[in-house]
């Protein structure tokens, strides 16, 4: 079967446009480049040469396939060199009437039979389209940089684009080494469409001094496994683009979701753009440097002293509660394991030496660090054995009116002065803490699961919470090597409130048939890096808990777009769970 676009121009060599034409030469096609002077050509061929020649460098070319490459490739000012090519892909700047006017001409120039691809980020395929006689062959292929290293490739369709340039596009694709995922034309596509919406979220939640940056970037890098915090990704992609990008998502949506953060435009305004600036919503050494300069961040607190931790108990005898349990005994803590029987809090103490157990067989801990670690913990039955303990941390069902009896229990019986903390994950730590006497005395300590494995502890403060009790978390979370975050009690606190917003959005692609499960998956682990996709994630954590969260966030912030999408709750009626019931959005009993 022969090849399809045997020959392509690229109009515009800037970084991506450079990087598609050395992708397209390195498959053994012939590349028109064009630029729109003399000058910027000489520019864009000085561009290609010196990356053709790093790549020699880094061994990913040798010099003979280089000069092969090279030789493919030509660049000139002229657009009717295109008239030459069977694919015209255009990367100018996004710019909406600067490439309707380019596609027009391109129109103009080149046979009928050439297909007429966009670049765009987010801007809409199907108008680029009309402005030419041929709306049936013009499509998106959108690359992600450094296409060299990317291997992700959106191929967006109108309503009008025909099947088969769609197939020869998504084929064109694959003989590059390139994944391609279908998708339809919709501001953002399948990747912007799902990491915007999320970045603004984390831009508005800095904004309204929730939490610091610091501890919003580390709560997602640590909470959720991705390669950057979401600010530090913004300063990368360039807050002025961000900002264009939202804003098309925006005209095209009406979701106030998608409606940029007031604080992406005043650092537009400024002149902060991100790396590129040397300034957004960090400081860096200079403007292209990666190096972030220190500096006074939004973290408050002055230096208050914790009160003295010595013993903790853990409540609850759950797969959380024994792996809490262990993170303390590894850090030479005395913990009671509390449950409400004896043989409860035995069988507990039994997963948690289970647990120890396989450290050891994976050369994690010695025999003797295991044996010492279970020596610290001591199950019991009666929680009047915890009246001394400096520490409570409750970690039961994820059901408020347990939680709040739980506490009304200890504050019958815990000595006064010890801290009280809730590993709730969504629901008010506040209404824990009023179901006690002691509200100052009372925390958010939300770990992450598994407990021994994640490092990250989100550390939720009421408004009642007493300082010195903050203090006393954030020493103990140190104690123990967690990292800990500082934020308030509303609902999802940092990482929660950033995730499942996203998963939800994914929700509602695929029930608009907008791109499958697969695509989606395969397009946000390949263009971000993300080591699961939102459909993935949403069947390991659970259908029925995932919705939870989602009403959660729904009734705390009455946003209409936070509102759980009908299939999420219809797969939830039906039972279909996810990995635990062997259905979700995939079928895993047949795997």
């Amino acid at each position: 079967m022969e090849r399809p676009f045997p020959t392509v121009a690229v109009v515009g060599l800037g970084t991506m446009g450079a990087g598609v034409a050395v992708a397209v030469a390195a498959s053994g096609r012939r590349v028109i480049g064009i630029e729109a002077d003399a000058d910027a050509a000489a520019r864009a061929l000085a561009r290609i040469e010196e990356s053709t020649e790093h790549a020699v460098q880094r061994e990913r070319l040798t010099a003979e396939e280089r000069t092969a490459l090279l030789a493919l490739i030509s660049v000139g000012d002229r657009l009717d060199a295109a008239a030459g090519a069977d694919l015209v892909i255009e990367e100018v700047p996004e710019q909406l009437e600067l490439k309707r006017e380019l596609f027009a001409e391109l129109d103009r120039i080149c046979p009928p039979e050439t297909v007429l691809a966009t670049g765009t980020t987010a801007l809409s395929v199907t108008r680029i389209a009309a402005a030419t006689a041929r709306p049936e062959r013009v499509l998106g292929l959108h690359f992600f940089n450094p296409v060299h290293t990317m291997k992700l490739v959106e191929v967006v369709r109108t309503v009008l684009t025909s099947p088969q340039a769609a197939e020869d596009a998504a084929a064109f694709a694959r003989d590059l080494g390139k994944e391609p995922v279908a998708a339809g034309d919709r501001a953002g596509f399948i990747v912007n469409g799902l990491l915007f919406a999320y970045l603004n979220q984390a831009a508005a939640m800095f904004e309204s001094r929730y939490a610091t940056r610091e501890d919003i970037d580390a709560a997602m890098r640590l909470g959720c496994g991705l390669p950057m915090g979401p600010l530090a990704l913004l300063d990368l992609i360039g807050v002025d683009t961000a900002r264009t990008v939202l804003e098309a998502m925006y005209e095209q949506s009406r979701d106030r979701l998608h409606a940029p953060a007031p604080i992406l435009g005043q650092l537009v305004s400024a002149g902060l753009l991100g790396r590129k600036s040397g300034r957004g919503f960090y400081t860096y050494e200079a403007p292209g440097s990666s190096r972030v300069v220190a500096e006074e961040s939004a973290a408050g607190g002055g230096a208050v002293a914790g009160r003295t931790i010595a013993s903790i108990a853990v409540c609850g005898s759950g797969t959380m509660a024994t792996g809490i349990a262990e993170v303390f005994a590894k850090a030479g803590l005395p913990v009671l394991l509390a449950a409400r029987s004896q043989d409860k809090a035995d069988r507990a103490k039994d997963q948690l030496a289970r647990s120890l157990e396989r450290s050891v067989s994976r050369g994690r801990l010695t025999a003797g660090q295991r044996d010492a670690a279970l020596a610290l913990v001591t199950p019991t039955g009666r929680y009047a054995d915890l009246a001394e303990v400096d520490l409570v941390v409750e970690a039961v069902a994820e059901d408020l009116a347990v939680k709040r009896d739980l506490f009304a229990t200890l504050d019958k019986i815990v000595k006064p002065g010890a801290v009280l903390a809730t590993t709730t994950s969504s629901l008010p730590v506040i209404s824990c803490a009023t179901a006690t006497a002691r509200p100052q005395d009372v925390i958010g300590m939300h770990f992450f699961n598994p407990a021994p494995a994640m490092k990250l502890v989100e550390v939720v403060s009421t408004v009642l919470t007493a300082p010195d009790v903050t203090a006393t978390v954030l020493e103990l979370c140190a104690k123990v090597k967690k990292h800990a975050v500082e934020c308030g009690d509303r609902a999802g606190f940092i990482v929660n409130a950033l995730l499942f917003p996203y998963l939800n959005d994914a929700v509602r692609m695929l029930q608009e048939h907008y791109a499958t499960v697969d695509d989606i998956d395969t397009a946000m682990k390949l263009g971000c890096g993300y080591p699961m996709g939102p459909f993935e994630l949403l069947d390991v954590v659970g259908l029925d808990v995932s919705l939870t969260i989602e009403q959660v966030l729904h009734q705390e912030f009455r946003e209409p777009g936070l509102a759980a999408a009908p299939l999420l709750e219809h797969l939830v009626a039906a039972g279909c769970l996810g990995r635990k019931t062997g259905r979700g959005f995939r079928d895993h009993a047949r795997r």
